[in-house]
């Protein structure tokens, strides 16, 4: 299925003390190691969200300072495909079969959010562009959270859940702390 995608790396990195995207993981940047996991899907666009890096031009947030849904409304706006693919740049294992497997199960106007019994996981989903007004709304009333981004779209029946099998879990695990990129350069996944 055709798909615009985008690798969302503009976030703060607070709790990491440093730019999760330059971590290195298997010697090379996340953020390349990211942008190659979304190129296998052959995407007709690919955005970063974030600063441009090594020649890649980033796109900024139109509203500073809240968090991946302002990344996510700027890239559907600029999507050239009715279909867009999330990535956050902290999903080190995060593989594009898995990616694939979710466009598979979208239709052109109807996205889907991968989720488990607690939450949604929201930065690993395709979002349909009828998402993008829904999006721009929730940031205009200062509404930040994805959790509730996903469910009022779910709520309008711009996405569908897709339950996360239990051998899935494992691509859902992010590196927040530098606790968390320790255990997973040496393979430390629960």
């Amino acid at each position: 299925m055709q798909c615009s995608a985008v690798l969302l790396a503009g976030g703060k990195s607070s709790r990491m003390g440093r730019d999760k995207a330059l971590l290195e993981i298997g010697g090379r940047p996340l953020w390349q190691h990211q942008l190659d996991t979304l190129r296998q899907l052959s995407p007709d666009q690919l955005l970063l969200s974030g600063p441009s890096r090594d020649g890649i031009e980033g796109i900024a947030d139109e509203v500073k300072d809240a968090g991946p849904l302002a990344g996510i409304a700027t890239a559907l706006r600029q999507s050239t495909s009715s279909l867009l693919v999330v990535l956050a740049i902290d999903l080190p294992d995060m593989t594009a079969d898995f990616l694939r497997s979710l466009l598979a199960q979208c239709e052109k106007d109807r996205g889907i959010v991968p989720s488990s019994r607690e939450r949604f996981e929201p930065l690993a989903a395709v979002y349909p562009f009828s998402c993008a007004s829904l999006a721009a709304d929730a940031l205009r009333r200062g509404e930040f959270s994805m959790q509730d981004f996903v469910q009022r779209a779910l709520d309008q029946r711009y996405v569908q859940r897709r339950e996360i099998l239990p051998n899935e879990k494992r691509f859902f695990h992010n590196l927040n702390t530098p606790k968390d990129y320790e255990r997973a350069r040496h393979g430390e996944i629960d």
